[in-house]
């Protein structure tokens, strides 16, 4: 596989959990709508983020000459949690909708880790790299609102 090939690779992998994400994301703002407004509206902006970057990873992709569809055989499956994700919420309480997008956060974390260890060129590298920082951002604020709801009913 050449160079180019790889990069569309991979940059479709992230897509794909981006995609997967705002699915989990808009899921979670549905169950959480009548429990919690705050959190309902984290989550529509969360993955209103996770649009974002799909649409620039999907340009880069469309700069290669490439296009990305929907459901692409992907190398490392890392995305297919997000989509098992939306089967687990246990029930619609805080707690649960938090763990389990916490879940899904460190999945999103592990799917950008792999891209960086990848070759990839400087160009993408820093778009890849920026991504990853506010989805870390978004990691830390589902954890600690999951610590602050533990410390709250115990």
């Amino acid at each position: 596989m050449d160079e180019r090939a790889k990069l569309v690779e991979v940059l479709t992998d992230l897509v794909e959990i981006n995609n997967d994400r705002v699915a989990g994301y808009e899921q979670a703002a549905a169950q959480s709508k009548d429990i919690d407004a705050d959190l309902h509206t984290i989550f529509h902006n969360m993955a209103n983020d996770s649009r974002r970057y799909a649409a620039e990873l999907t340009e880069e992709v469309n700069k290669l000459g490439k296009r990305v569809f929907r459901g692409e055989a992907i190398k490392g499956k890392i995305y297919q949690i997000w989509k098992d994700l939306k089967a687990t919420f246990s029930g619609y309480d805080r707690q649960s909708i938090l763990e389990s997008c916490e879940f899904g956060e460190d999945t999103v974390q592990k799917s950008y880790n792999a891209a960086l260890a990848s070759e990839i060129d400087a160009q993408t590298r820093v778009i890849i790299t920026n991504q990853k920082a506010w989805l870390k951002t978004a990691h830390k604020m589902v954890k600690n609102y999951r610590n602050a709801h533990w410390k709250m009913i115990a």
